[in-house]
């Protein structure tokens, strides 16, 4: 079997076909509420006997995982290599999105009176998820808004510091542009190295960038342009040694990483679970530790803003989109029975496999550490003498693979991200290696 047909042999449906699904996304009403509880059984048991056949094994092999695989939907052939940017959904998720919207249509009484106590159901389970306290839970849209509302809800006045990297994304440099344009504070750039030796060398560069002036540190967790993970336990500790705030934007930690605020130590902390967690877009985390609540103002304010003594007071928003929230609460269920261990080792395991051939090829320069510390299911790197739109485009038109340029030139930053998911497999990296290599032996 070549490669081509070994990819369309792990891409067939499991399950049930591909056209009963097909009907479930374009007709809801097609399937009752009682098959779509079905299908997901089907799935939860399916995983359920992966994991008893496996039950001593913490790290099994690819065919554990070519079984997960089928699990989710892609169309026929497709490779999805960047979820950093938007993950697909499990079947189970896709499923509860559906029939909760197919409530919410048919039965909104029903909706608007049992649906909201089962939101608190959701937020239990996101808070168990990241090891935190429900009261310090928020469930927003996305990380960019998290980021915005404690930006805008501390109270900083003129001359006061923000440290954030040099490897921020838009979401976490803006908030506190708005802020120092209207307030006067100062923000205070810290460069680190692409990619950074190690710890130390973060912790050292933000603590020599302290004065008596610096109230926060704003820090990208999981770097979107390299692929770094910031040590934020560290950090924490140097920073709250000093009185001084923290912040993670952690866009892409929910469903990569096996998070525990505790353990962490920061203050807010904020993720896009549509990324690596396969939830829909539209939801996001907020966490807020208990001790810190008291310093930040909401930013949107009704009914309860100021009576709500806990995170909640954070997403008084009016009505939204539940059938998001339930969604969120399953794609939580569907990586807690996979097992969060399991699923960061298979995360980095493919990274670090990509990351170990890279280094192979003659012109090949990775942006993210080896470390695995300090790296997780993101891989930039570049290529010498080959553009990252290049790169970007043979892998699709060969081989339908999904990834995405990345990085800017005036940092040494740009070239290409890859992410490597529980539905990737070393098959999926080695095509990928495959086509650098033919660029490189074909590089003018």
């Amino acid at each position: 079997m070549n490669t081509e047909e070994q990819i369309r042999s792990e891409k067939k449906t499991g399950g049930y076909s591909r056209r009963e699904f097909t009907k479930l996304i374009i007709g809801g009403s097609v399937l009752s509420l009682y098959t779509l509880n079905q299908l997901n059984a089907t799935v939860y048991q399916s995983i359920t006997s992966l994991n008893q056949k496996y039950i001593k094994d913490e790290s099994p092999d690819g065919i554990y995982w070519d079984a997960i695989m089928k699990h989710y939907i892609f169309q026929d052939g497709l490779i999805m290599m960047n979820n950093g940017t938007v993950g697909p959904m499990p079947k189970p998720v896709l499923n509860t999105l559906i029939k909760s919207f197919k409530i919410q249509a048919t039965n909104p009484f029903d909706f608007y009176n049992y649906f909201p106590r089962k939101k608190a159901g959701v937020r239990a389970k996101l808070a168990k998820f990241i090891n935190a306290a429900p009261e310090e839970v928020a469930m927003l849209r996305n990380t960019t808004e998290g980021m915005n509302f404690v930006a805008n809800g501390l109270d900083l006045k003129e001359g006061d510091e923000v440290l954030i990297s040099n490897l921020e994304h838009p979401g976490g440099i803006h908030p506190w542009r708005l802020k120092e344009k209207r307030f006067g504070i100062k923000i205070k750039e810290v460069p680190l190295g692409v990619p950074p030796a190690n710890v130390d060398e973060i912790v050292s560069a933000f603590k020599k960038a302290i004065t008596p002036k610096t109230k926060i540190i704003s820090i990208s967790h999981t770097v979107y342009i390299t692929g770094l993970i910031t040590p934020l336990k560290e950090l924490s500790q140097m920073a709250h040694e000093r009185d001084i705030l923290v912040l993670a934007d952690s866009a892409h930690g929910l469903g990569m990483l096996k998070l525990d605020m505790k353990e962490l130590g920061i203050d807010f902390f904020c993720s896009s679970p549509y990324k690596w967690l396969g939830a829909p877009t539209g939801r996001g985390l907020l966490y807020v530790k208990k001790e810190a609540q008291d310093k930040l103002w909401p930013t949107i304010a009704t009914y309860g803003w100021d009576k709500v003594k806990d995170a909640r007071k954070f997403e008084t928003l009016g009505q939204r989109a539940d059938p998001l929230t339930f969604a969120l609460g399953e794609a939580i269920d569907f990586q807690q029975l996979i097992g969060r261990d399991r699923i960061e080792r298979r995360i980095k395991a493919l990274a670090s496999y990509l990351k170990q051939e890279l280094q192979k090829i003659k012109g090949a320069r990775l942006h993210v550490p080896m470390d695995l510390y300090l790296s997780g299911g993101l891989t930039a790197f570049s290529i010498e003498g080959i553009q990252p739109e290049k790169i970007v485009n043979y892998l699709r038109e060969k081989y339908n693979i999904v990834i995405r340029t990345i990085g800017r030139e005036k940092d040494n930053t740009a070239g290409v991200r890859i992410s490597t998911h529980i539905f990737s497999s070393f098959l999926h990296v080695d095509m990928v290696l495959e086509g650098i290599k033919h660029l490189v032996k074909h590089r003018k």
